[in-house]
């Protein structure tokens, strides 16, 4: 079966007025839309049919580049239309909340680390919240469409939340002020998801 484009759960003006709609539909409709066309292209009739993309993506030739950005591309906005909501924001609770105040000390410090990260990534790419072997959590940055999945990326674990950085994810409102959207972001974010996959994960 070929990957398909996955349906958001909310309206594309849901995010309003953190993420505008239009900013949304085009990410969605055009960006998603090609990566998965184009990973569905780039792994027909090879031995990566067939298996599911964390497969494809931890065991991936880093050399293949159609299928490094594509299906890097895939899975990293599948995860980020989940770790959105429009009843985000605010702070996690329970197991998530006391895994960050471990790894991280406060809240506040973890989202100022999250938030350099994307700061901080030269060009486009990705701020991630990773968990290691153990349950303990990492931030990182990858570059382009790369993720923490892959292999020798210098940033390990299972990603459990992913901030896109890429200029298509805030141009039309935020212009060049990458900072004004990070700051956005974080009132948006889906922390029952995010709590559901470090349940999974750790």
């Amino acid at each position: 079966m070929a990957f398909e484009l996955p349906s958001l759960t909310y309206d594309y003006d849901a995010l309003e007025p953190h993420i505008d709609a239009r900013t949304m539909e085009i990410h969605h409709t055009k960006h998603h839309n090609a990566y998965t066309t184009n990973l569905n292209a780039a792994i027909s009739n090879t031995d990566l049919e067939g298996k599911t993309i964390e497969n494809i993506l931890i065991n991936l030739d880093m050399t293949n580049m159609a299928v490094r950005n594509n299906g890097g591309g895939f899975y990293n906005h599948n995860l980020f239309w989940t770790v959105m909501s429009p009843n985000g924001g605010g702070v996690p609770n329970g197991e998530l909340l006391n895994a960050i105040e471990r790894d991280f000390d406060t809240f506040d410090e973890f989202k100022a680390r999250f938030g350099k990260a994307g700061v901080t990534q030269f060009g486009s790419g990705w701020a991630w919240l990773c968990v290691k072997n153990g349950g303990k959590l990492e931030i990182c940055g990858t570059a382009n469409q790369d993720n923490p999945l892959m292999p020798d990326i210098g940033c390990g674990g299972t990603p459990i939340l992913g901030m896109d950085v890429w200029e298509h994810a805030y141009y039309l409102n935020y212009q060049n002020r990458r900072p004004d959207y990070i700051e956005a972001f974080f009132n948006v974010i889906n922390w029952t998801e995010v709590a559901r996959r470090y349940a999974i994960a750790k």
